[in-house]
């Protein structure tokens, strides 16, 4: 049975650039972790809120996401990654693919394969609380490079994502936002939407404030990998009749050389 209330959802800043998102259910008491970039500062903003973790949800191999692991590994921590890739993660206790469902903090969480930045990247999918952890696959106005998989696998994954509903809170794994934003306007400079988003997130960053996570459906209106088959896009980069795959591929290829 899901919890009636939605999960309390902590932002935590690691690194220099990285996300650590800390999911606890008021009533149950439980806490899950998703991602682990380094243990010092998620195991500060536990102590702070009086918590301890019974879930380390990891999204894929990279060590920006998965070195503070073994810090916060306690006894009766149960560590989630997935089964295509568990050789190069931390010691799984439990492993999961594409479809599998879980009982995290007393809410359904739902695994999506979303590989294209990696072979074996995965997204958590809590839809009672609206909340999606994508790590490297979306992103705040942006998607992750593809260091492993393919634009197919990719473009793939930014379709189903897009289908989730549009309250959904996308917890994405970087503050790359205004870098991102500022490349999505050399695609449709005039577009109003996009603009007005990025005076919202230079507003914050120049306060010093996370611009993750997001609004899928800001995502929807503004993220060019997820409107690859908009015909405004395709359009603006010269290519409108093309597929929306090699539309995508194009987006990506120069997002790599900007």
């Amino acid at each position: 049975m899901n919890n009636a209330m939605p999960l309390d959802l902590i932002t935590v800043p690691c690194l220099a650039d990285n996300y650590a998102f800390i999911l606890h259910n008021t009533e149950t008491g439980e806490t899950a972790l998703v991602d682990a970039p380094e243990a010092d500062p998620i195991q500060a903003a536990l102590e702070q809120l009086g918590l301890t973790l019974d879930w380390i949800l990891i999204t894929h191999h990279h060590y920006d996401h998965i070195d503070g692991v073994e810090a916060l590994r306690k006894p009766g921590t149960k560590v989630v990654g997935a089964a295509a890739d568990a050789k190069r993660l931390p010691n799984l206790d439990i492993a999961v693919k594409d479809g599998d469902t879980l009982t995290i903090c007393g809410e359904t969480c739902h695994v999506h394969d979303v590989y294209g930045h990696t072979i074996g990247h995965i997204a958590f999918y809590l839809p009672s609380s609206t909340i999606l952890c994508t790590a490297d696959s979306l992103m705040a106005w942006g998607c992750g490079r593809l260091f492993e998989g393919t634009p197919a696998q990719m473009w793939d994954a930014m379709q189903r994502l897009r289908q989730l509903p549009d309250d959904t809170i996308v917890c994405s794994g970087h503050e790359y936002t205004k870098a991102n934003g500022t490349f999505a306007l050399t695609i449709e400079p005039d577009n109003a939407d996009l603009v007005a988003r990025m005076a919202d997130v230079t507003a914050k960053r120049d306060q010093g404030l996370p611009t993750v996570p997001s609004l899928l459906s800001t995502e929807k209106a503004t993220n060019p990998y997820l409107r690859a088959d908009d015909p405004a896009v395709k359009a603006a980069i010269g290519m409108k009749d093309a597929s929306d795959l090699d539309v995508f591929a194009e987006i990506r290829r120069r997002k790599d050389n900007f």
